[in-house]
């Protein structure tokens, strides 16, 4: 069921100084920066190494993680799996007790469909399901 692990996810108060740091920490220039109001937040991707980060800010309190930033500061938000069959993997986890943040997923970037595992039924940790559509 899980392909791989997709992304790392970090929030920050601030994308742009975000990506100065990690920019200047791993050597980093290739950021794709995306505005998501819809979301209210702010996101900037990249890879270092082979690794997938994404960098994520709220624009306002009405983002989905705003109060995570607010409780806990910048950091580790959450790891993201690739699967082949997101609704089926869905299932699958929803039929081994695992709690759905999203019973369906959404849009995600770069034509992705994405949802989330609740953390209660994780560890502790955030995990997105993510399907990559060509």
């Amino acid at each position: 069921m899980f392909k791989a692990v997709d992304h790392i996810g970090f929030v920050v108060r601030d994308v742009d100084e975000a990506v100065a740091l990690y920019t200047h920490m791993f050597g980093v220039s290739a950021w794709e920066q995306i505005a998501m109001p819809e979301r209210h937040m702010r996101v900037a991707v990249a890879y270092v190494g082979e690794t997938f980060l994404e960098l994520i800010a709220p624009t306002s309190d009405q983002a989905s993680f705003a109060k995570f930033l607010q409780e806990r500061g910048s950091g580790m938000h959450h790891i993201a799996y690739r699967v082949d069959d997101i609704v089926g993997a869905l299932a699958d986890v929803k039929a081994r007790g695992i709690q759905l943040i999203d019973e369906m997923p959404r849009p995600g970037l770069h034509n992705t469909l994405a949802a989330f595992l609740h953390p209660k039924s994780t560890l502790g940790v955030l995990i997105e399901l993510v399907q990559h559509q060509g």
